[in-house]
């Protein structure tokens, strides 16, 4: 029995790993720390998989998860004055230097890395075309509240954005 449970989980996370690691890039200060964080992931979900119900699409359940880690381990990194600047931000985010959109996409990417935790985890999901339903599952918040928050986030990213792009 407990074989069999084990498998299933690990042909779960082996499908849903790109959706792991995502959450893991956006919190995580650089490679190491990514690797930390995606095995701290996979550990919560394991203690959390024996519960879970099927009320909702295991990618939900498992980007809730995720998410939830995620932001607890970034907020246990503050208490330690720890200073993170993810990754992707130094990475060549551009696949094609030469693309029209490639400044506007770093643009993007620094003012996302420059999010609250939870704010990061709302941009994220918003940018994976989930519905605003799905996005108040995951994240714990009504609905309206989704829609509210992005709103925001996406005027406040405009004005922050503005003067960089001139």
């Amino acid at each position: 029995m407990q074989a069999a449970l084990q498998q299933e989980f690990t042909n779960m996370i082996q499908q849903h790993e790109k959706l792991v690691y995502k959450v893991c890039h956006l919190y995580a200060a650089d490679a190491e720390d990514t690797r930390d964080l995606f095995q701290e992931i996979v550990l919560q979900a394991w203690s959390g998989y024996i519960r879970y119900r099927g009320d909702a699409a295991i990618s939900t359940w498992l980007y809730r998860v995720a998410l939830n880690t995620a932001i607890t381990h970034k907020r246990k990194q503050h208490k330690h004055n720890a200073v993170s600047v993810p990754d992707f931000l130094h990475a060549n985010i551009a696949d094609d230097a030469h693309s029209p959109y490639a400044e506007e996409y770093k643009i993007m990417h620094r003012l996302i890395g420059a999010l609250q935790p939870l704010d990061k985890a709302l941009i994220l999901l918003y940018l994976e075309d989930r519905p605003h339903a799905e996005i108040a599952d995951i994240l714990g918040i009504s609905i309206s509240n989704v829609g509210t928050k992005l709103n925001r986030i996406k005027d406040k990213m405009r004005k922050q954005a503005q003067p960089l792009l001139q």
